[in-house]
């Protein structure tokens, strides 16, 4: 009987056992079953919302859901509105949404209409519509009707024209069809241009504003002030004045400028150029200003100060002058990019001055040159004034022509190369002079930093020395066996290009130029 007895209690307790351990599992799945949320999606008149569709969906926590909007006919998509914090772009018609919560979101569409322009009055009327197509059909000028009220130095109280998406992004297309918008007069504080501000899905193209005169505070350029959409095909000429993030055709570049230019003066305090005074985040392609530059700090010929953008196949020509941070092309370029350009114009400075670059800062410079005169009192360089940047301060396949002058770091192609910095595959040849450190090449190289496959004309520059590089005879560096290292190619002659090599010499008669060059 007592053995009987302890066998049914032990099943009664393995039974106990069993049904506790099936309840903590049953609780333990529940408990680690996913947090969900509700993704409610519509769309306005002229489109649809076809991935994932227009419904109440639910999703898993932290699921990455992919959107896409669809314009009707006659229609073009604008925005996500709503619950838009973990859109990836809200101005993008395909994008995704990360769930993080119960979100509500809209798809805006507008109609896609092109309106005509032909007086200042069609002009002004684009500002009630930020998100619609223009078409300029024909040039607007100060005889053309509205001009007294709306664009002359006496419009608004003498602050001359109201930039359109001066309180909103202007977020359409506007098609200039080649035509010019000539004689406007601005004398505002910020965000001054004929556009104020263009948002990501803006489109600016084929328009010329000509003899401009346009001033104000910052984010001032004679076609745009704050840019973060598209510019092409467009030009300026005229004087444009600011403090800060001024530049000729653009003040302050976050979008994409490409086939254009500026030949208009460029006055600032700080973030001056040519074409665009601050390029950040931004690319500027296929583009040149001529016009003479002047600041205080981060002055350039295409850019005043590039940070963390692009600048490509481009040029400048215009003087420019400026006490700190100035460059023929670039006046700072940090954590950039810039390659395939030059620089022909003179750059006069303080300190931090070069023929293309004033400072490389974490950047790169690559396939460019600069043949204008360089001069100022401290980190001096015929190409790049200061090249700094711990494995990231590169420049590379270049080289300069111009003479350089200065008091102290003074170099044909560099000025000071910082520690961990590099130079390689570059020449230079103009006349170097100055008070110390001083190279024919490389007026001081700090540290670490790397010099090599490079050299420099011992008899045009009039320096023996250089600290770094190789000093050559006039002869020996029109002659391809110097230059074995580089990728380089014999021509007949200079117009004679063989683009598959970096490098192109018309042997004993040419200093060796880049393949690219026009």
């Amino acid at each position: 009987m007592e053995t009987t007895f302890g066998s049914r209690r032990a099943q009664s307790l393995a039974k106990v056992s069993v049904f506790l351990i099936t309840v903590a599992l049953i609780a333990g799945i529940a408990g680690c079953a996913p947090t969900q949320y509700d993704l409610t999606i519509s769309s306005t008149e002229g489109g649809e919302v076809t991935t994932p569709g227009e419904d109440t969906f639910t999703y898993n926590e932290g699921t990455v859901v992919a959107l896409v909007a669809e314009p009707e006919e006659g229609y073009r998509f604008i925005n996500w509105t709503g619950d838009v914090d973990t859109i990836a772009d809200v101005e993008d018609a395909e994008t995704t949404i990360t769930m993080e919560g119960n979100y509500e979101i809209t798809a805006n569409f507008a109609l896609d209409i092109c309106l005509e322009i032909r007086d200042w009055y069609d002009l002004d009327a684009t500002k009630d519509n930020p998100f619609g197509s223009y078409i300029l059909m024909n040039d607007l000028d100060s005889t053309t009707p509205g001009y007294e009220e709306l664009a002359s130095p006496t419009a608004n109280g003498g602050r001359g024209w109201w930039p359109i998406g001066a309180g909103i992004f202007f977020k359409g297309i506007f098609n200039g069809q080649g035509y010019e918008i000539r004689d406007l007069f601005i004398y505002r504080p910020s965000s001054v241009g004929l556009f104020g501000s263009v948002g990501e899905a803006g489109v600016i193209k084929d328009i010329g504003v000509v003899n401009v005169t346009v001033s104000g505070s910052s984010a001032v350029g004679g076609l745009v002030g704050y840019n973060r959409g598209t510019v092409r095909n467009c030009y300026s000429s005229g004087n444009v004045t600011g403090d800060s993030d001024v530049g000729g055709l653009v003040g302050d570049n976050a979008g994409t400028v490409s086939n254009s230019y500026s030949t208009g003066n460029v006055t600032g305090d700080e973030y001056v150029g040519g074409l665009a005074g601050w390029n950040c985040y931004g690319t500027v392609s296929n583009s040149y200003s001529t016009g003479s530059v002047s600041g205080n700090e981060r002055v350039g010929g295409l850019v005043g100060y590039n940070w963390e953008g692009t600048v490509r196949d481009s040029y400048s020509t215009g003087s420019v002058t400026s006490n700190y941070y100035v460059g023929g092309l670039v006046g700072e370029n940090e954590d950039a990019t810039v390659s395939n350009s030059y620089s022909t114009g003179n750059v006069t400075g303080g300190s931090f001055v070069g023929g293309l670059a004033g400072w490389n800062y974490y950047g790169t410079v690559s396939n460019s040159y600069s043949t204008g005169s360089v001069s100022g009192n401290e980190r001096v360089g015929g190409l790049v004034g200061y090249n700094r940047g711990y494995n990231r301060g590169t420049v590379s396949n270049s080289y300069s022509t111009g003479t350089v002058t200065g008091d102290d770091y003074v170099g044909g192609l560099v000025g000071y190369n910082y520690e961990e910095s590099t130079v390689s595959n570059c020449y230079s040849t103009g006349n170097v002079t100055g008070g110390e450190h001083v190279g024919g090449l490389v007026g001081h190289n700090a540290g670490e930093g790397s010099v090599s496959d490079s050299f420099w004309d011992t008899e045009t520059s009039g320096q023996d020395t250089s600290d770094g590089g190789t000093g050559k005879t006039t002869a020996e560096m029109k002659s391809i066996n110097t230059f074995t290292d580089l990728d380089i190619c014999a021509v007949n002659l200079p117009s004679k290009r063989n683009t598959d090599y970096t490098w192109n010499i018309v042997n004993g008669q040419t200093y060796p130029f880049l393949s690219w060059e026009p």
